[in-house]
């Protein structure tokens, strides 16, 4: 494509055309490909390659869109020694040396990797042509669609400098005051909502400062349970980490990583958000190729990120050549901190909450499967929501000599009242099958079990109602109805196979695919447990021969959509299944639950749970 759009510039002599060289194309594709490549393999989504001439100059830029931001682009391994193969190319490396400039932007829901390839003219000493403004003043600037025009990086030939380009204090703009600021905290606000990493955070706020406010910023994180930036008694415990480093010069950010490491900010009144003076760090911003890093040392100001009374980091920025900041940038790098801390405050809310779910989750759900002598057996269990419990259960387990049971189930919604119910339901199950209970009688204790469970809700609720002096409760409020759907069978192993007991409490029915490929349903349809009071469950009993292959689903694969159609509409699950004749247990799970993601366009909208038993 870059080569195409090439060749038909300059057939149609476009301006800026005639800058273009057979070496620029060529640099031009390699990085496309270089950046199109980190992006497939690292993102893992849909990717965007954007080739646009710039009119003037005839630069061409390349830009590769992905819409997974929280990965960072790849390229900072260390390279593999010369004699084995490296598993990944060059990367962002070789991008750095054939460019004439390269940066990220960050976007909601996307990130960006750019490139600006020189095509004609002489390059300055900085990497720029001679009398255009650098590619960080006019791409990084520009590149988040956020306006800001009232302080601007003035560069001018330095005196004795070879061409080298030394930026002017900020040139202030009252009327900005009412008008860019607001706009830009507007956007860092709405770039920042939503985000669930800190780590992300960091990156963004790095993006919207440099270099619009500062020449480089960095974001230390601190556990906000120390306070003091983990600093006691003039000793440093547990530190602040260095999350984040940004410079307007890509190349200076390992090396000014390295220096603030070493350099955390001291500790400060934990709650003060205004700015205190940071040290200049003068072993990072040094004399470079016999120069002076842009025009000598500057000011750097520290940031306390603070949220709801809690420390959770520190924000510093660095411009080099001026004496101090002014007081208008200073108070919107204060106002943009409070976004930054509460960002990063919702952040680590979501990640405590997603941690206590997925303990939850582990608890709810048995820490490995049995394995039965003669039947091969395979999962697949995907919760759709990758932070919360999960209405969906499953379980295979010994109930005695010569007998295992297994389990998979629905639970009537998400969340914690679905944790509840699987709770409840997954320990009676082992118990009551360990007892020797029968398979319909499991589930016929099971169904008592659950709205006895109710009555006794409900009559605790109407308790506290009145306790409270409250209104009777309206049809329809107060504790609802537990109810689950349920797959639930015995297996015995027999010569030549083994023998199978199960019974569906308005499950999908299970589907057993003989070798030859037939496939039949191995089970009648019955109410859903915790509905009907007295309810009497039946069960089926079959042989499971050699090669034989059941499979046992919830609703999330049958109830699976494309549009208005459902995955098992026309019977799709038994063809699905009677196409994995002659593949093993985890074959058939694997293509199963491939056939399923790829019927609709979009992701599952609904757990996924399957279980596949395959007799030897």
């Amino acid at each position: 494509m870059v080569r195409a759009a090439s060749a038909d510039w300059a057939e149609r002599a476009l301006p800026g055309a005639e800058h273009l060289t057979t070496r620029a194309g060529d640099d031009a594709t390699l990085i496309a490909s270089e950046l199109v490549t980190n992006a497939v393999v690292h993102a893992g989504t849909e990717v965007r390659l954007t080739c646009r001439l710039e009119e003037e100059s005839g630069a061409l830029v390349v830009e590769v869109t992905d819409r997974h931001p929280s990965r960072a682009p790849h390229g900072g391994e260390p390279e593999a020694p010369p004699y084995e193969n490296p598993e990944h190319g060059r990367g962002l490396r070789l991008v750095a040396a054939l460019s004439e400039a390269w940066g990220i932007t960050y976007r909601p829901g996307t990130k960006t990797v750019w490139a600006r390839i020189p095509v004609g003219g002489d390059l300055a000493a900085d990497g720029t042509q001679d009398g255009e403004e650098s590619a960080e003043e006019t791409e990084s600037a520009g590149s988040a669609d956020i306006p800001f025009d009232a302080y601007v990086w003035e560069a001018e030939p330095e005196p004795g400098g070879d061409g080298w380009r030394a930026p002017r204090p900020y040139r202030r703009d009252g009327a900005w005051l009412g008008r860019g600021a607001l706009s830009f905290l507007a956007e860092a606000s709405d770039l920042l909502a939503g985000q669930l990493d800190e780590d992300l955070v960091a990156a963004l706020t790095g993006q919207l400062i440099v270099p619009r406010l500062a020449d480089w910023c960095a974001v230390w994180l601190e556990d906000e349970t120390t306070g003091h930036g983990g600093w006691s008694d003039g000793a440093r415990a547990h530190g602040p980490r260095l999350a984040r480093v940004w410079h307007a010069d890509e190349s200076r950010v390992e090396e000014l990583s390295r220096v603030l490491e070493q350099d955390p900010p001291p500790p400060s009144d934990p709650l003060s958000t205004g700015p205190v003076v940071y040290p200049w760090p003068e072993k990072a911003l040094h004399l470079t190729e016999g120069r002076e890093e842009d025009s000598g040392p500057g000011t750097a100001l520290a940031y306390r990120l603070v949220a709801g009374g809690r420390p959770l980091g520190t924000l510093v920025i660095g411009r080099a050549g001026i004496g101090r900041f002014p007081d208008e940038v200073t108070g919107l790098v204060e106002d943009l901190g409070r976004r930054v801390a509460l960002a990063i405050g919702a952040a680590r809310q979501y990640a405590r909450q997603a941690t206590i779910s997925a303990v939850l989750q582990r608890g709810l759900l048995p820490g490995a499967v049995a394995e039965i002598p003669g039947v091969r057996s395979a999962l697949v269990y995907e919760p759709h929501d990758k932070g919360g419990p999960s209405g969906d259960f499953y379980d295979l387990f010994p109930a005695g000599p010569g007998r295992w049971c297994f389990a998979i189930g629905d639970v009537q919604g998400k969340g914690p009242e679905a944790a509840v119910v699987i709770g409840l339901v997954r320990p009676w199950l082992r118990l009551l099958a360990r007892e020797g209970y029968r398979v319909a009688d499991v589930l016929d204790r099971l169904n008592q079990l659950l709205l006895d469970d109710a009555t006794e809700a409900a009559d605790a609720a109407a308790r506290a109602l009145v306790a409270a002096g409250a209104r009777p409760t309206a049809p329809g409020d107060g504790p609802q109805t537990r109810f689950l759907s349920l797959l639930y069978g015995e297996l015995t192993l027999v010569e030549g196979g083994a023998r199978v007991t199960l019974a569906s409490a308005g499950h999908p029915l299970p589907l057993l695919l003989s070798p030859d490929g037939m496939v039949r349903t191995v089970a009648r349809s019955q109410t859903l447990l915790g509905v009907v009071e007295d309810a009497t469950y039946t069960s089926d009993t079959f042989e499971l021969r050699s090669g034989d292959t059941l499979l046992c689903v919830t609703d999330g694969v049958t109830e699976r959509r494309s549009g208005s159609r459902q995955f098992d509409d026309g019977d799709g699950l038994a063809a699905a299944l009677a196409g994995c004749a002659g593949l093993d247990a985890d074959l058939t799970a694997e293509r199963i639950s491939r056939l399923v993601h790829e019927f609709g366009a979009r992701p599952p909208e609904d757990d996924l749970a399957l279980l596949v038993l395959q007799a030897d």
